[in-house]
């Protein structure tokens, strides 16, 4: 190795850390798988220690969006989610008007979750010279159609060149008033857990465009059967923020406990309320929502409803607790569904079946790496 460039490498320091060859080659024999630790795990261990140094600063890593004071009655709120060719998206059956509406959707969502407004997003991809102009334009019409939707603004971003597909990152701003604001960690003993809208169909819909995208790789010339299925379809491809939800429980007076979006599946969603708030839960199969058709889709997959509910993912619904006194004016709305109950830590978390027998939840869904 040069002299040169060994002294270089030994004068580089990180306050009184001497970074030297030997050191970088020590760290390179010490090697922990990252599918060892999961997304969260990996979130934990690279953020250990992490100080908040700014009293503006309220809330950082933890939650579906970082906590910032505005300085008046309000906080602004930010979320920033990836999607990767390959990875989060299969352009052979997502259209890219489809794939920039869904970005922008899935971010809103994350505002949501903390009972706020999204108000601006920026975008950042990384394109490969396989796509055209064109194909970009088609990209930015789903997005600039989510801003419609959704009220949002945009505000900024980035682009630049991949060398491996498509990249899509989009960050969300938005407020909620200090009152109002809600966190994953703020459910209590015997608050009653309820979810909007109804739960598996993205993950349905992801089933039957997988299948159809098999046939079509072994044989060009069958053409795809979709037929009835569109709204699993659109609950995959296009999946909408539950803005309305959030809308709905202002207009009901209910001030949810604790709230999270549901975007890795049900029962993960669950168990991340239940750590954040240090609580358990128990969870009905009966009291899961389940639309008809999906149900029909996963019996044709020889799949159980429930399980495709509990750990599909990317329904964007919202999981929330509220207190017991809130039980009949939820109860009544037809937009949510009461499906369990939250014990104390030392109770656990089950998920009791149809039958009555009573299982530790268990998250199998989206896995990260």
């Amino acid at each position: 190795m040069p002299r040169l460039l060994h002294r270089k490498l030994c004068k580089i320091q990180f306050n009184d850390y001497h970074v030297s060859l030997s050191k970088i080659m020590d760290m390179s024999e010490t090697r922990t798988d990252i599918s060892e630790l999961g997304e969260f795990g990996i979130i934990d261990q690279l953020t250990k220690g992490v100080e908040l140094k700014n009293p503006s600063s309220i809330l950082g890593v933890g939650d579906d969006a970082a906590v910032i004071d505005a300085g008046n009655e309000e906080y602004l709120l930010v979320s920033t989610d990836v999607l990767v060719e390959g990875v989060h998206f299969n352009l052979m059956y997502m259209p890219l008007k489809h794939l920039g509406y869904k970005a922008v959707a899935v971010n809103v969502s994350d505002i949501c979750a903390m009972n706020g407004k999204a108000e601006q997003i920026t975008v950042a991809i990384a394109v490969s010279n396989r796509f055209s102009l064109e194909a970009l334009e088609e990209l930015y019409a789903g997005i600039k159609l989510a801003c419609t939707e959704y009220q949002v603004d945009l505000v900024g971003g980035d682009t630049t060149s991949s060398t491996s597909g498509l990249i899509l990152t989009i960050t969300a701003i938005g407020r909620v008033k200090k009152e109002e604001i809600v966190y994953r960690s703020g459910a209590k003993e015997f608050d009653l857990l309820v979810v909007s809208g109804d739960l598996g169909g993205a993950y349905m819909g992801l089933q039957l465009l997988e299948r159809e995208k098999d046939v079509f790789k072994s044989n060009p010339a069958i053409q795809p059967d979709l037929d009835g299925h569109d709204y699993i379809m659109q609950r995959q491809l296009k999946p909408e923020a539950r803005v309305d939800v959030v809308n709905y429980l202002k207009e009901l007076g209910v001030q949810p406990t604790s709230m999270i979006d549901v975007s890795d599946g049900l029962a993960s969603e669950i168990l991340h309320l239940c750590k954040s708030s240090n609580v358990g839960c128990h969870v009905y199969d009966e009291k899961i929502p389940i639309d008809a058709k999906t149900s029909m889709a996963a019996i044709d997959f020889n799949l159980d409803p429930s399980t495709c509910a509990l750990n599909g993912g990317e329904d964007y619904e919202l999981l929330f607790t509220i207190k017991q006194s809130d039980f009949e004016v939820v109860q009544s709305n037809p937009n949510f569904s009461i499906i369990g109950h939250i014990t104390s830590a030392e109770d656990g978390t089950y998920f009791v079946d149809k039958n009555g027998s009573a299982v530790t939840l268990k998250a199998q869904g989206w896995r990260h790496f």
